[in-house]
């Protein structure tokens, strides 16, 4: 793999929509080694309007053309998910470091072909699971690889959000975003389990669809949503555990100040833990004869140990986020392998594809991990 130069690590972003201002720009400008180098979109006024506001020279509406840009050491992909298969390919066979959204495409198929591509080309490829970074659900890891919990038997997760049922634009049509609800915020849960418990060997799954989402925000007509709002799933580890997930964006009264509910629970043999993302420094433990109760996570696992990054400044269900792009540099100057790579986004999608056919045909379908 590729070491970066001395210099900053030049970074374009593709997609300068919401999740690149909220995230990956702070993130950038928190990070002395990095600097935002260019910013693409097809929107030519978010575009300008972003170049102002970021303080940004370079932009372009060509995201395969700024992956050639000599001046480019990494590209982060914020785009619609029909998108991402494309550029991501360019971006390595271009020698750029990349970095991209979740899902990683629409289906497993475009995935491998993205992870194939960084991997062959050895460049950093990377999967914005952004929440693998909230200290709470660092120190759930650490409890239950270190046995505190004892031998893990259950695994639950809840990602309930109060969403508007208006229309949701490009994210409600199958060929523009491939599932709702599924793709978009469970998969993150997928990932979480993954990497808590080892592979899910199989699964059963359900999706359903409630809100028309016909009509947009200022009240226009619009073709009506062809994805879910709503999946649940149920699978087996191979380590043995089971898994329950459930995600819905029709949540009445789930709003939480705008980060919504969301509940990941490992029941062990020794004991209980409870990540929760509302309150993301602070863990829920229990065990026999001592009911659930917060704890705070010890401030080794609040951020990485050598970012510049205060964990007492700022929102903590915002500024954990942060650290993706830290780790996303980190993995590009150290020349090392960056996690969550897309390979763990690839084994993700391999379950989140197999949900949907469990669904079509009423199955329960096998869901063994991609070779890297």
């Amino acid at each position: 793999m590729s070491v970066a130069s001395p210099k900053k690590v030049r970074v374009a972003i593709v997609g300068a929509g919401a999740v690149s201002d909220y995230h990956h720009v702070p993130a950038i400008r928190l990070d002395p080694r990095a600097e935002l180098a260019a910013i693409c979109d097809a929107d030519r006024a978010l575009l300008v309007r972003r170049q102002a506001e970021w303080g940004v020279e370079k932009i372009s509406d060509d995201p395969i053309g700024l992956c050639d840009d000599p001046e480019i050491d990494a590209v982060v992909i914020a785009t619609p998910n029909f998108t991402h298969e494309d550029i991501a390919v360019a971006a390595a066979k271009a020698g750029k470091h990349v970095m991209c959204e979740k899902p990683l495409a629409l289906n497993a198929g475009e995935v491998r072909a993205m992870y194939e591509a960084a991997r062959d080309a050895g460049v950093v490829h990377m999967t914005a699971f952004t929440y693998r970074f909230a200290p709470s659900m660092i120190y759930l890891r650490h409890l239950l690889k270190s046995g505190k919990l004892g031998t893990p038997r259950h695994f639950r997760s809840q990602r309930f959000l109060d969403w508007p049922e208006t229309s949701w634009g490009w994210r409600q049509y199958k060929n523009t975003a491939g599932a709702g609800d599924l793709f978009d915020m469970t998969i993150h849960r997928i990932d979480f389990a993954i990497d808590l418990l080892g592979p899910i060997t199989r699964v059963c799954g359900a999706v359903a669809r409630f809100a028309p989402r016909d009509q947009t925000t200022d009240g226009q007509p619009c073709p009506a949503s062809e994805v879910d709002d709503w999946s649940a799933i149920l699978g087996e580890f191979a380590c043995g555990a089971t898994g329950v997930w459930e995600g819905t964006t029709l949540a009445k009264g789930y709003g939480r100040d705008g980060f919504g509910h969301e509940w990941a629970e490992i029941n062990g043999s020794e004991g209980s833990a409870v990540y929760r993302l509302h309150e993301p420094n602070t863990i829920l433990l229990g065990k026999t004869g001592q009911d659930l109760a917060p704890v705070l996570v010890p401030p080794e696992f609040l951020k990485p140990a050598d970012s510049p990054r205060d964990p007492s400044q700022g929102k903590p269900a915002t500024v954990f986020r942060y650290d993706l792009m830290w780790e996303f540099v980190s993995a590009i100057v150290s020349g090392r392998k960056a996690v969550p790579s897309f390979l763990d986004g690839l084994n993700a999608q391999i379950v989140a594809d197999a949900v949907l056919r469990s669904h079509a045909e009423r199955i329960w379908v096998e869901t063994p991990l991609a070779p890297a």
